[in-house]
């Protein structure tokens, strides 16, 4: 196995503006937010984003105005309320968004990790979606029995960024036994045609073989994994650590004007040379271990 562990910087370096994106993730849960930071440093733009439900992912990069269109089933802040800048770019047509129910979504990813075109669904018949993308939808009749299907074409990424517990430096990613489920991170890892990794720790391969069915990403869908402590911060890590309520706060009440948007940017993403210095204006590491639930990676 080849080694695949390598910096945040050089694993971003390879994403192009104009890239599509699948995004992982579930609400305020491992999104990948030192990946978003990177990006934004290195002023990635004119971007397509599928996602699952997301959050803080998708609105930074929005309120960066690295977004042109965005395919998904949520995006918005959860408990918190709707996703600010996300929301003020849509309005102003300034972002493109294709709405897709859970199942479509699945059904996107799954023909993508299945390596065919399409997969044919009854979920989205007689709702007013498929007007709206009909470059990704298409009715279609089964040739057996003459019922009537959506066909939804596969979820096609350049790239796909996800946070991950623990994982190896050839790529080999686990879960920890006690986890929250509902994310398709699993699927986006299957479909990827590109996948970058950051995850909270990176361990031997011995302890990987120690537990081999907790490897829910192989190594050979990795393209780059990286180490990075609180990569989800300020939302959670589920097994690892809560969400930053104060810090999520922060970020939502600048996010109210675009002019507050560009300088929380400012403060806490292009002022830090890389993740650690980013770390260091929360406290650090020591700090944000306030957050950190009982059990770890256990």
């Amino acid at each position: 196995m080849k080694s695949k562990l390598t910096s945040l910087k050089d694993a971003v370096s390879r994403i192009e503006s104009g890239s599509t994106i699948a995004v992982g993730g579930s609400l305020l849960r491992r999104q990948p937010m030192a990946i978003i930071h990177e990006m934004i440093r290195q002023e990635i733009r004119d971007l397509t984003l599928l996602t699952w439900a997301t959050t803080m992912a998708t609105d930074m990069l929005a309120g960066a105005g690295a977004v042109r269109r965005w395919e998904g089933i949520y995006a918005g802040f959860f408990r918190h309320g709707l996703a600010p800048n996300f929301r003020r770019q849509v309005e102003a047509g300034a972002i493109e968004t294709h709405d897709y129910s859970e199942s479509a979504t699945v059904a996107r990813f799954r023909a993508a990790g299945m390596g065919i075109s399409f997969l044919p669904i009854k979920s989205m018949l007689g709702t007013g979606m498929v007007h709206k993308s009909p470059d990704q939808i298409k009715e279609i009749r089964c040739p057996f029995t003459g019922d009537t299907y959506h066909a939804l074409a596969a979820a096609q990424a350049d790239f796909t960024i996800l946070h991950g517990y623990v994982a190896d430096e050839y790529g080999n990613v686990q879960w920890p036994v006690v986890r929250d489920s509902d994310d398709i991170d699993q699927m986006m890892a299957s479909a990827s045609k590109r996948l970058i990794v950051t995850v909270e720790k990176i361990v031997p391969h011995s302890e990987i073989q120690r537990r081999p069915s907790l490897t829910y990403i192989p190594h050979s869908l990795v393209e780059a994994v990286v180490e990075v402590p609180y990569g989800a911060h300020p939302c959670a890590c589920d097994g690892f650590y809560d969400e930053d309520e104060a810090a999520l706060k922060s970020y939502l009440a600048a996010a109210k004007t675009p002019e507050g948007t560009a300088q929380y940017l400012a403060e806490h993403v292009f002022r830090h040379r890389d993740h650690a210095a980013y770390l260091e204006a929360f406290g650090g590491r020591e700090s944000l271990r306030a957050l950190d639930v009982t059990g770890g990676a256990e």
